[in-house]
């Protein structure tokens, strides 16, 4: 069972699950305008169900008629500027949204081994570099401190209640799905525009921030992975290597044969209130115990997501011109 199927990570793992044999059946929040077109190749081969986190009913109906083996709460709000217009709302998903989701299986089935997905954006103003486990967190945004909320109500019922439940704390993954609101889609969906004669600008903030970027489609592996153990437990999964946002735009515009010194323009309104400055994780537990390593490195990320991107509004340009 998946919550959040809808969504980039989502639509990876349960690639990988119908993979492996799995039944899968995702989570949908009703909706008069559905958003499942990451999942449009999958629907003969999943069920949906319709649910909700703020909805402790739903969640325990749907655990209670599908009994699944392995739950994957990945829906969440998960924007980081938007939480900062709707706090309220980001802890109801994300902070109760978790505890729903752990009573509900609490209460039908304790047996049912949960993973959350909890974020980088916990560490915030970091302590250390780079972060582990260990490491003490220090959000920096509404979305940053609920998600801290949902990684310690995790440990929380794991060792109170003995479930199997096991975090994430996974560093940003990237990939052709990815929302148009983040950076990263944000700057090849730009490049791609400026190279086809649709924009001749791109706008973004602080070009100094600095991330740990990999492939979502090598993430879900680790998630599997985790629920895979004999023992429930939390882990980083990251690249280990960090980028700044400008050696992003370099390699997205270079990939494309263009100056970003041409197009790119600053503007303070896309700054965040408090910034997260150096995100890098130590993915060494992860290595050790699951046997995981990225495959996809920085730069051919970037130039996956600049091609798929080029192809999809290839025909926009042919339209305009």
């Amino acid at each position: 069972m998946i919550t959040g199927i809808g969504g980039q990570d989502g639509s990876y793992l349960a690639e990988l699950l119908l993979d492996k044999g799995y039944e899968v059946t995702g989570v949908v929040r009703r909706s008069s305008a559905p958003n499942l077109w990451r999942i449009e190749h999958l629907l003969d081969r999943v069920s949906l169900r319709p649910g909700d986190l703020l909805d402790q009913l739903s969640l325990m109906r749907i655990v209670q008629d599908v009994r699944p083996d392995e739950f994957y709460n990945l829906a969440a709000m998960s924007f980081v500027p938007a939480s900062w217009d709707q706090p309220l709302l980001t802890g109801e998903f994300n902070s109760q949204g978790v505890t729903r989701v752990l009573e509900a299986i609490r209460q039908v089935d304790p047996g049912i081994r949960v993973y959350q997905a909890s974020s980088s954006e916990m560490y915030g103003r970091v302590r250390e570099v780079p972060q582990t486990e260990l490491t003490p967190f220090y959000p920096r945004s509404p979305y940053g401190v609920s998600k801290v909320f949902g990684h310690y109500i995790t440990v929380n019922y794991r060792e109170s209640y003995g479930l199997y439940a096991c975090s994430g704390i996974l560093f940003n993954h990237e990939s052709p799905r990815r929302g148009l609101e983040f950076v990263t889609r944000k700057v090849t969906d730009g490049v791609a525009r400026i190279k086809l004669g649709l924009a001749d600008h791109l706008s973004l903030g602080n070009l100094d921030a600095c991330r740990d970027w990999g492939f979502a489609g090598d993430y879900v592996q680790a998630m599997w992975m985790m629920l895979q153990q004999d023992e429930a437990d939390d882990y980083v999964i990251a690249t280990g290597i960090s980028h700044s946002v400008r050696q992003l735009v370099e390699a997205a515009f270079g990939h494309a044969g263009l100056d970003w010194q041409r197009y790119v323009r600053t503007d303070p309104a896309l700054l965040r209130p408090a910034e997260v400055d150096h995100l890098i994780g130590d993915a060494s537990k992860a290595r050790r115990v699951l046997g995981w390593e990225p495959a996809v490195g920085f730069d051919r990320l970037v130039s996956m997501m600049v091609d798929a991107d080029l192809a999809r509004l290839g025909g926009a340009a042919g339209r305009v011109r």
